[in-house]
């Protein structure tokens, strides 16, 4: 059968907006949208139950009065009625149902049932069948005209041998019904009673019900917001110490360590940060002692090499006299001059090294001076016999002024040049150009280039870009000392290659209005 509904406004709201991001956030929403899940789903079993039992007792309470009026009207019905008896008898029950407004009608033996006023929503068929298979009371919840309304359907059947009538003792809320509840069928006088009433006050109780729900959900959920956000406060406050730790640490302060305290998840990861600092700070110190150790040495051999060195160099230059003055047999004069070769390397070396340690120590000391970059390209050219040599090419087309150290300045450009020479082919440019604020040289060979896996490698201290050939000439420290020095005066210095061939290195340096004062 069809049974009306009650409409139901939801009491959810439709977020229409992005999902949050921030932690707190997120946490506050998830604990709001788990207690109003928890509020509706109590809600809607709560009102479930309440709706039920609101219509089951006004179900109850109909066919109870209907069955009241019928025992005191039935018995004074002459059967078979006539049309005007059953108008008076569903008359008399009109009357009779007072404020529940009963819209009654009445029926011989399957006929039409006839009311007592026009206008009588109309008995459904549905009911009517079900009265008459099964001979007992039957009831259901139907619409009419928008309005919900309960249709009662109820045999009435002789009660003894006398003929009087009564009402079918059986009551149903459906179309089915218990045994001991269904009239006999041989005592059923043939007369049914139909009545219909409408539904609005079990309706409004209903309403009330979905009102103050909904009425009430608000103010559920103000209530918890507090709790919502005293746990996002302390779920966050030790994720923040975290945040805060990690901060620390990653700005070198590894002696950071956090407030332990509780069993939970939030105190082990406290934990575990705690013993990951500690073991960061116990390693960062072991490297620590170890680098120290390493440029202490380095700078020591290099201090104690300088001395033997000295009289070693001495020496060679005096045999490199006799073996210019041809007084040494051959195979002696070859030897000099490839010890004096290897003294000179060991040399520039060991300077090289004690450059290293000035570096790592920032012992380096610089003095600046406003000077034209040109002329330093020029200075550096000429000292090294590089002016009047064709392999090297000047490009100075402009004034360059700048505020640097003309000594390591001279010293980056003389590396840069002469691994050019090397390790590339002639012609090597060294052009200088003004881009606003900066001034750039560039050093350009022919060669065949730098490999790209070592161009992020070239500026490392010993590194060699043909590891098969360890013995090129050179200690590996030359573009590494180059790089140090164009920091120290406030540039940059790069290494690319050139889309026709060849290597460029570029000297960035600021101009003598934006560079810093003299240190």
């Amino acid at each position: 059968m069809r049974r009306f509904r009650l409409p139901l406004r939801s009491a959810a709201s439709v977020f229409r907006r992005h999902a949050p991001r921030g932690l707190r956030v997120r946490l506050v929403v998830a604990f709001l949208l788990a207690a109003a899940f928890g509020a509706l789903l109590t809600a809607g079993l709560t009102f479930h139950r309440a709706r039920a039992a609101i219509l089951d007792r006004a179900e109850e309470t109909a066919v109870a009065d209907l069955r009241t009026q019928l025992d005191s009207l039935a018995p004074d019905l002459t059967l078979p009625p006539t049309a005007e008896d059953l108008r008076g008898l569903t008359r008399q029950i009109d009357q009779a149902g007072g404020a529940r407004a009963w819209h009654a009608s009445a029926s011989y033996r399957g006929g039409e049932p006839v009311a007592a006023a026009p206008g009588t929503p109309p008995v459904p068929d549905e009911l009517r069948r079900a009265v008459q298979d099964s001979g007992r009371a039957v009831h259901q919840r139907t619409e009419h005209d928008g309005r919900p309304w309960l249709a009662l359907g109820m045999p009435v059947a002789y009660t003894d041998d006398s003929g009087d009538t009564g009402t079918g003792t059986g009551t149903d809320t459906g179309t089915g019904a218990d045994e001991d509840t269904r009239a006999d069928a041989g005592s059923l006088s043939g007369l049914t009673v139909y009545a219909v009433f409408p539904l609005d006050d079990d309706r409004a109780d209903i309403d009330a019900l979905v009102t103050a729900a909904e009425a009430g959900a608000v103010p559920a959920l103000a209530l918890a917001l507090v709790p919502a956000l005293f746990a996002a406060r302390s779920v966050l406050r030790p994720v923040r110490r975290l945040r805060h730790g990690a901060e620390r640490i990653a700005a070198g302060e590894l002696d950071t360590r956090l407030d332990a305290s509780g069993r939970d998840e939030l105190a082990d990861l406290t934990r575990s940060f705690n013993t990951m600092a500690e073991t960061l700070e116990r390693d960062a110190a072991e490297l620590r002692r170890l680098e120290a150790g390493a440029r202490r040495f380095a700078a020591d051999v290099a201090h104690e090499l300088r001395t033997p060195l000295a009289a070693m160099a001495a020496v060679t230059e005096v045999l490199d006299e006799d073996a210019a003055s041809g007084v040494l047999p051959a195979d002696t004069e070859d030897a000099v001059r490839l010890i004096s070769e290897e003294v000179r390397a060991l040399a520039r070396t060991v300077e090289d090294l004690m450059e290293v340690s000035r570096f790592d120590a920032k012992a380096a000391p610089v003095h600046r001076e406003d000077v034209d970059l040109r002329t330093l390209v020029t200075k550096t050219l000429q000292l090294r016999g590089w002016a009047h040599d064709e392999r090297v090419r000047a490009d100075l087309p402009e004034p360059a002024p700048v505020r640097v150290d003309p000594r390591r300045i001279d010293v980056v450009l003389g590396n840069l040049v002469a691994n050019a020479l090397h390790h590339g082919r002639p012609p090597v440019t060294v052009a200088v150009r003004v881009r606003g604020d900066r001034v750039e040289v560039t050093v350009t060979d022919r060669g065949p280039g730098i490999p790209d896996e070592a161009l992020a490698y070239v500026f490392d201290r010993f590194y060699k870009a043909d590891a098969a050939r360890p013995r090129s000439g050179g200690s590996g420290l030359g573009l590494a000392i180059a790089r140090e020095n164009a920091a120290l005066n406030d540039g940059s210095l790069t290494a690319a290659n050139h889309p026709d061939g060849g290597a460029v290195f570029t000297l960035t340096l600021p101009s003598a209005a934006s560079s810093p004062g003299t240190t």
